[in-house]
């Protein structure tokens, strides 16, 4: 099976009519799916003696579910991949956010015998949905604030809204907005001084194009929200809101698989590479300022990646958003403000 089949598999299995709403039927059998798959996969439990790493509030029992695929060295601090597998409503919801759980799958997979020295955790978080989002019953915090274990983590990639193709519903830039539909949007470089230069390194291929932003341009909007703010150096990878957000139509034939295994590929090439590169303290954010702000500068990374990903059809975009130059901090700024009035990333 080839890896796009093994991630619509994955996906059909979890998005599902029933949805996977904390406290509901559906829930419990994706919870249920993961942890056989987490067994099927063979990874070790990151605590205790199993993936399932549940707790209350509210009067609800929540389960988050954390597993490792093992490194040669386990006590270096492991790479984090995190996605979250609830849903906001009963339906499908099979972009927000089975994609990025069996992308995390996947990438399990192909981490396992790969011969990194870190362990890779692999953590799919309940409750990240409304009404818990940003609450203290949101998964990912409370995992970070009472399940983490002491070493805690080299760096935490974070995904959410990774399956499908980019729509650009511009005035003036149809013709090439769909040229644009392989897009990948990545913040979090400037949580760390060593990110910027790993991620131009380390750039996807031609059919996944790579755009950068400050977070505070985006908002934390998902799980990557508690290592921010706990100054862990990590990376939000999506392709953002489309049409089909949070409601009934999101559905898995709505998906690209194709651009999920690329994504997976990327993903892989990361940990590849963030493995063996040290990420020292003093290089990331330690004051309410540079948490908020970054670490580092990442404007001439960010404009790069936008060059490129546009190419020839840059000034078209650019005339389109009534921007006409694109070389500085203020205008990536202005880039970002003007795209939320047609693209919510």
């Amino acid at each position: 099976m080839d890896d796009a089949s093994k991630l619509r598999a994955d996906v059909s299995a979890l998005a599902t009519p029933e949805g996977r709403m904390v406290g509901t039927a559906g829930h419990d059998a994706a919870r249920d799916f993961l942890l056989d798959r987490i067994s099927a996969l063979d990874l070790r439990p990151y605590q205790g003696d199993s993936a399932e790493l549940s707790y209350e509030g509210s009067g609800k029992r929540f389960s988050n579910l954390i597993a490792v695929v093992p490194g040669e060295d386990r006590s270096l601090a492991p790479i984090l991949i995190g996605a979250h597998y609830d849903s906001v409503i009963r339906s499908y919801c099979a972009d927000d956010n089975a994609a990025a759980v069996a992308i995390a799958l996947l990438a399990a997979e192909k981490l396992t015998d790969s011969g990194l020295q870190r362990d890779v955790v692999i953590a799919l978080f309940d409750a990240e949905e409304p009404p818990y989002f940003h609450s203290d019953n949101m998964g990912s915090k409370r995992f970070y604030r009472e399940q983490r274990r002491p070493v805690g983590f080299h760096v935490a990639l974070i995904m959410d809204l990774v399956g499908h193709d980019v729509e650009l519903p511009i005035p003036g830039f149809e013709a090439a907005s769909g040229q644009m539909s392989g897009l990948l949007f990545l913040t979090g470089a400037e949580s760390h001084a060593a990110l910027p230069a790993i991620v131009e390194g380390n750039l996807p291929g031609p059919e996944l194009p790579l755009v950068a932003a400050l977070n505070r341009n985006v908002g934390d909007m998902s799980d990557h929200h508690i290592f921010r703010l706990s100054a862990v150096p990590y990376l939000f990878l999506s392709c953002g809101r489309w049409q089909h957000y949070h409601q009934v139509t999101d559905t898995p034939d709505r998906l690209n698989y194709d651009k999920m295994a690329r994504i997976c590929e990327y993903l892989v090439q990361l940990c590849q590479t963030l493995d063996t590169t040290e990420l020292t303290v003093d290089a990331q954010a330690t004051s309410r300022e540079s948490i908020e702000n970054g670490v580092v500068d990442t404007t001439s990374l960010e404009i790069e990646l936008v060059r490129r990903a546009f190419g020839s059809a840059l000034e078209s975009f650019l005339t389109a958003i009534g921007m006409g130059t694109l070389a500085s901090r203020r205008d990536l700024d202005q880039m970002a403000a003007r795209l939320q009035g047609f693209f919510e990333l």
